[in-house]
């Protein structure tokens, strides 16, 4: 399971607008916001990976960071996690899934 790679860690601010850290960064956040929506919903990985059409190791792969958040993939989990996805390059590349109002 991926519940122990959710780190942080502090970047120097001189790196900070490196492109690959900013990648790395991005990738971070929207792994994080995956992991906490599926978690807060109580599912595993396998069942967000059977309403996203994605495969288990997928969703294992997005949870570490080692995916690009595409378009396509933001929507496809988006749809899948019952949320909304939020984007703020504002505040250090802030991304969340936020739930629907019931």
């Amino acid at each position: 399971m991926s519940s122990g790679y959710h780190t942080s860690w502090k970047v120097p601010s001189e790196h900070r607008e490196d492109p690959a850290c900013r990648a790395a960064g991005r990738r971070m956040d929207f792994a994080q916001a995956v992991y906490d929506r599926r978690s807060a919903l109580g599912w595993s990985t396998a069942e967000l990976a059977r309403r996203a059409e994605l495969s288990e190791e997928d969703v294992e792969a997005i949870e570490e960071s080692g995916v690009e958040p595409t378009l396509e993939l933001i929507e496809r989990l988006a749809t899948a996690l019952e949320a909304g996805a939020r984007i703020d390059p504002r505040s250090s590349l802030e991304f969340r899934f936020e739930g629907y109002a019931a």
